[in-house]
């Protein structure tokens, strides 16, 4: 056999196998169901079920989110302590809704994002198939989802206290919420994702419960000393709680300053929470 002849059988091998390669070894179909990677939408379902599920199931998270509001809720409108305008429940129940969304997007979005960063979740699986925006999007629809069920529950105690919401001033709230979900969100990634998680943790409780109280969600903001009164206009809590009482409020006028003060304080988070955050 001469040296020609096992060239050619060479470069003849050579190119079955890039024909053998780049074919498929199986045609489609084969297999079912087909693998592969799923489609975004069906990526974006499961992160959102997934980080919904989570925070559902964290005994902690759901004494914070819905358990401290709902005691509030009602030890505030039951009890006449002098403080709370009547109807009480009328005046207390949106500034509750404000502490639930604070609760849920900041407090809990930082705490959970701090520990996942410990933990090595978010550089796991920034390693998978998903996409950042996937793990993004996912975090903020699971926080909208567990927004909307607190303001079931809330709303619906309320209600059962005497609360009589009109259906305009429901719809308003809808957008407001949602803004204000994401204006705390962007807070919470802020802290979580800068600090290490045990400062995460005293960082987060301490500023949420400033919030509360300089930002008149347990204590009206009339009842605070004056310069308390005017900086609670401009704190995002003190925003949302304002926003959502005028929403509610009989003549509807559209709170058009304390949507501005939440997007401005949103996008001023957002902006250094993209530049601070950090997978580990």
């Amino acid at each position: 056999m001469t040296r020609e002849s096992l060239g050619y059988q060479g470069e003849s091998s050579a190119t079955e196998l890039r024909a053998g390669r780049d074919s498929p070894k199986f045609p489609p179909g084969t297999f079912h169901p087909s693998p592969g990677r799923a489609s975004p939408p069906r990526m974006l379902v499961a992160q959102t079920r997934t980080e919904t599920l989570l925070t559902l199931r964290h005994p902690e998270q759901a004494l914070l989110t819905l358990l401290i509001p709902l005691v509030l809720l009602i030890g505030l409108s039951e009890l006449d302590m002098g403080i709370v305008a009547q109807p009480r429940v009328d005046s207390v129940t949106p500034r509750i809704l404000a502490l639930a969304v604070m609760s849920t997007a900041f407090t809990g979005q930082a705490i959970a994002l701090g520990f996942d960063r410990r933990y090595g979740v978010i550089k796991r699986l920034t390693a998978t198939a998903l996409p950042r925006w996937v793990l993004i999007a996912g975090r903020v629809l699971a926080a909208l989802l567990v927004v909307a069920l607190q303001t079931l529950v809330l709303s619906g105690t309320a209600v059962a206290l005497g609360w009589t919401p009109s259906i305009t001033g429901a719809l308003l709230a809808v957008p407001v919420l949602a803004l204000g979900t994401l204006a705390f969100g962007a807070g919470g990634v802020l802290i979580g994702g800068a600090l290490r998680a045990e400062i995460v943790l005293a960082v987060a409780n301490t500023v949420w419960f400033l919030l509360l109280m300089a930002g008149g969600l347990a204590v009206p903001a009339r009842h605070l000393p004056t310069t308390m009164t005017v900086i609670a206009d401009y704190l995002p809590s003190g925003a949302l709680a304002e926003a959502l009482s005028a929403c509610f409020a009989a003549d509807g006028a559209f709170p058009l300053r304390s949507l501005l003060v939440l997007l401005g304080w949103g996008l001023a988070a957002g902006a250094l929470a993209v530049r601070t955050t950090r997978a580990a």
